[in-house]
């Protein structure tokens, strides 16, 4: 396995040497809403969002969304229920201590009265219906709570394999951009659990506005003016709030390659991927130490932004209790001129109590809407790329009879963001059933040839033809399903030594004797053999205490896998190198009948290998330098018979 180590980050993170502190800019500058119009336009526009999440929401579990929804109503009349209560048992108490002995009757909330009651039987039948309401709001709370985390975890099992399946449908370019894996990233971490977060914020919201609303009601017809400033009073901590989770939204975008790099040094010392190196080479401190910069970094932007958020959001805080002592001390005035009752004094001061919250719940519930909102349009964003290697409308069907040919006509291809054309210009026609070798130095065009071939990426100029069919009008699927292969950065599935061959050909996962077939073929079956539980033998250390392999042994099982498609095209990028000479020697002594009825392209930098195929194609630069068999080219005496006298002058001097 080839590892990749970038410690410069284009673009995004800068670093000022392999060894310095990380030189990270600071994010850019803000972009989007920052007025109460265009931030509330921005909240109108997830609104308008709303039906699809409520969708994927309701599709996760029916059941347990009415029960959100149900006690969201339940939950928005309670504090008016309990504020009545309370002003009730108040003026009850009073009048049984100022009137001893005499009779009461209790207003109803909907208008009239009860029949009168003597004081204590009140007080009985008003403390039964607020014991009523405290058991209703503790199941109320019960349900919701069990409603919300099985919620949570269907719909993060929901959204996960949402972008699992469509993940799967994109090109290979898009994984090739850093951009994409930030992408995923958040579209796999924060929009799994954004879409019930929206749904809570706007059942949050109805609850708030519910409760506003009546509790509201309930100043207005105090007074008017109390109402307004009262209204009034939690709209700049509303402001502040909304401005700060913008910037968090910001900061978690700009920190996402520092997060993503954190996660990939701590995979690097924590996994058996680079085990090997990270001891012989001592790099688990130096691992550690990057670790630690970045998280510093990160950790101080965060800490900033956290430490003003809080003391600007603390400072407009203060005005909803300064506004709420205020409106307490006019009621109790009130009270004292004898205008309003102490039940009265207790509604309204729960009340005044009622409405800064309701406010400030209504207010944050919007800036939650319009911060969660920002994190979905990451898993909006991510399902609406669309792969640009797609099967056509009316895909064409390819030819019965010998399969297997394939012609390169004039093809042209570049890899984005490059200016050096990695094929230029290459015509070549194969024959089926013919055994290809592709040689030159690193970077020549080989593997992108593969590549193409295989239609991972679509060249800029000519055409690849496959029995005589362009690739580009056949649909992909049918493409991909004649064509086996294994490529030099193979996977080693952890999995069974028969999943992990089965995986070749999956609607085949489950024939032992395919399996056992495809093993013989490349090789693997007295390895898997000597197995604990031969195919039933888990490969890898993650998940089970399976057996390790060596890279050789990882080799021949991802061989296996190749050879379990029987397809007319097979591919193999560098398919011996990890094999010890005797093992190779094995597998090209029965190449031709392993490629026996099919055509296969096989890349190699031993020429002791190469020799045998029967045709051999030289890159250079981009270009096909030179073609034709083993004893062709060293008669030709060109680059080819350079490259293959000098390694053999290795095994001879």
């Amino acid at each position: 396995m080839v590892m990749r180590m970038r410690w410069d980050r284009p673009a995004t993170v800068e670093r000022s040497g392999l060894t310095g502190d990380p030189d990270i800019p600071d994010p850019p500058p803000q972009r989007g809403p920052r007025d109460p119009r265009a931030m509330l336009a921005s909240v109108a526009g997830a609104l308008r969002g709303m039906p699809r999440i409520v969708r994927l929401v309701w599709g996760a579990s029916p059941a347990m969304t009415v029960g959100l929804c149900a006690t969201t109503i339940v939950g928005g009349l309670s504090p008016v229920a309990t504020a009545w209560m309370s002003r009730l048992l108040i003026n009850t108490v009073v009048q049984g201590i100022t009137r001893h002995g005499a009779r009461v009757t209790i207003p109803l909330p909907w208008g009239g009265h009860t029949p009168q009651l003597g004081v204590s039987a009140a007080l009985i039948a008003l403390s039964a219906t607020q014991l009523l309401i405290y058991l209703v709001n503790a199941v109320t709370s019960e349900v919701r709570s069990v409603a919300q985390q099985c919620l949570q975890e269907r719909i993060s099992q929901v959204v996960q394999l949402q972008v699992m399946e469509h993940a799967s449908t994109l090109d290979l370019a898009f994984f090739e951009d850093s951009r994409s894996y930030d992408l995923l990233r958040q579209a796999q971490q924060e929009s799994a659990m954004r879409p019930l977060a929206m749904v809570n914020g706007v059942l949050s919201l109805i609850q708030s506005l519910i409760t506003l609303a009546s509790m509201l009601a309930l100043l207005l017809g105090l007074n008017p003016w109390l109402a307004l400033i009262v209204l009034a009073a939690a709209i700049p901590e509303f402001l502040s709030d909304a401005r700060f989770s913008r910037k968090s939204f910001r900061l978690a975008m700009w920190g996402a390659p520092i997060r993503r790099r954190m996660s990939y040094l701590a995979m690097l010392v924590t996994t058996d991927t680079a085990a090997k190196e990270v001891k012989l080479y001592g790099l688990g401190p130096f691992f550690a130490e990057r670790f630690r910069l970045l998280g510093a970094v990160y950790y101080a932007r965060l800490r900033k932004l956290a430490v003003r958020r809080s003391l600007v959001g603390g400072a407009w805080s203060t005005l909803g209790p300064l506004v709420g002592s205020l409106t307490y001390l006019y009621i109790a005035l009130q009270a004292v001129d004898g205008r309003l009752t102490l039940g009265d004094l207790t509604l309204y001061t729960m009340a005044t109590n009622s409405v800064q919250g309701g406010i400030q719940s209504v207010f944050g519930a919007f800036s939650q809407l319009y911060e969660n909102a920002l994190y979905v349009k990451n898993l909006d964003e991510l399902l609406a790329a669309a792969p640009t290697i797609r099967a056509p409308q009316q895909p064409a069907s390819l030819p019965s009879g010998p399969r297997g040919g394939i012609v390169f006509d004039h093809v042209s291809f570049r890899y984005p963001g490059t200016q050096a054309p990695a094929l230029d210009d290459v015509s070549v026609e194969i024959r089926p059933g013919e055994t290809i070798a592709l040689v030159g130095r690193n970077g020549a065009g080989k593997s992108t040839f593969v590549k193409l071939l295989c239609r991972l990426y679509d060249p800029q100029a000519g055409r690849i033809l496959l029995d005589g069919v362009d690739i580009r009008d056949l649909d992909p699927a049918d493409l991909w399903a004649g064509i086996g292969g294994m490529f030099q950065d193979y996977v080693t599935y952890q999995a069974t030594a028969g999943e992990n061959i089965g995986i070749g050909e999956v609607s085949r996962i489950e024939d032992r004797d395919a399996i056992a077939h495809s093993a013989e073929q490349a090789g693997a079956d007295e390895l898997i053999s000597s197995l604990p539980r031969g195919y039933d033998t888990a490969l890898g250390k993650w998940f089970d205490q399976g057996a390790q392999l060596s890279g050789g042994q990882w080799q021949k099982v991802a061989l296996a896998r190749s050879f379990m498609r029987d397809a007319p095209v097979l591919v193999l990028d560098e398919p011996t190198s990890a094999l010890d000479a005797h093992a190779e020697h094995e597998l090209f002594a029965r190449i031709r009948a392993l490629a026996a009825g099919r055509t296969a392209v096989f890349i190699s930098h031993r020429f002791s290998t190469v020799r045998k195929a029967d045709r051999i194609l030289l890159f250079e630069d981009g270009r096909l330098a030179e073609q034709g068999t083993h004893q062709e080219l060293m008669r030709l005496d060109g680059e080819y018979a350079e490259m293959f006298t000098l390694q053999a002058s290795a095994y001879t001097s």
